[in-house]
């Protein structure tokens, strides 16, 4: 009788631990495909990226030191890895981006170019995009860690060594409210 309650412990426990585990690999993909999701976002970005230049350049071709540092900032971009090292490149490049838009406001014959308000438009939309998957992945990570932190799955995933992920979050200087002047 002893025999049969243990077995029947631990079939449970078992079927449990399996129950978790497979819980924890959903979790953890449904993470993976989020952070996917900004990738194609960030490409879309980046492809638009080399048309806004040209298109600016044509009416302002004096303004090379803003051109060369988007160049840079968008390679940098491209080249990071990871939720911190992306955030921080993608932030620098939104900050080379809004030089470019400054330089723009110079040249009213520009900003009534039908090329340079679709390519604004576009760009618009595009971090409208981005910013909505960085919303999703930070929920799927905040879902994700939970898990992983919580008993008793906890114990499941320190077991299969199921980690917590990283946020993609905003440098502390960039969360700060907005000073607007006038």
């Amino acid at each position: 009788m002893v025999l049969v309650v243990l077995a029947v412990l631990a079939v449970l426990i078992a079927g449990a631990a399996i129950g978790i585990y497979n819980k924890l690999v959903r979790k953890r993909n449904g993470v993976d495909n989020a952070w996917a999701q900004i990738g194609v976002q960030l490409k879309r970005r980046y492809d638009l990226i080399p048309n806004l230049i040209v298109t600016v350049k044509g009416y302002a071709a004096h303004e090379r030191q803003t051109f060369e540092s988007v160049t840079a900032a968008r390679v940098a971009a491209m080249a990071a890895t990871g939720p911190v090292e992306k955030a921080k490149a993608e932030n620098a490049l939104t900050s080379a981006l809004r030089s470019v838009f400054a330089v723009a406001e110079a040249y009213p014959q520009l900003q009534a170019s039908r090329n340079f308000s679709e390519l604004q438009g576009e760009l618009s939309d595009t971090e409208n995009r981005i910013a909505y998957s960085r919303q999703y992945y930070n929920d799927a990570v905040l879902t994700y860690n939970s898990a992983v932190q919580t008993v008793p799955s906890n114990i499941v995933a320190g077991t299969f060594g199921f980690g917590p992920r990283e946020f993609f979050t905003a440098p502390e200087s960039d969360r700060g409210p907005v000073h607007v002047r006038f």
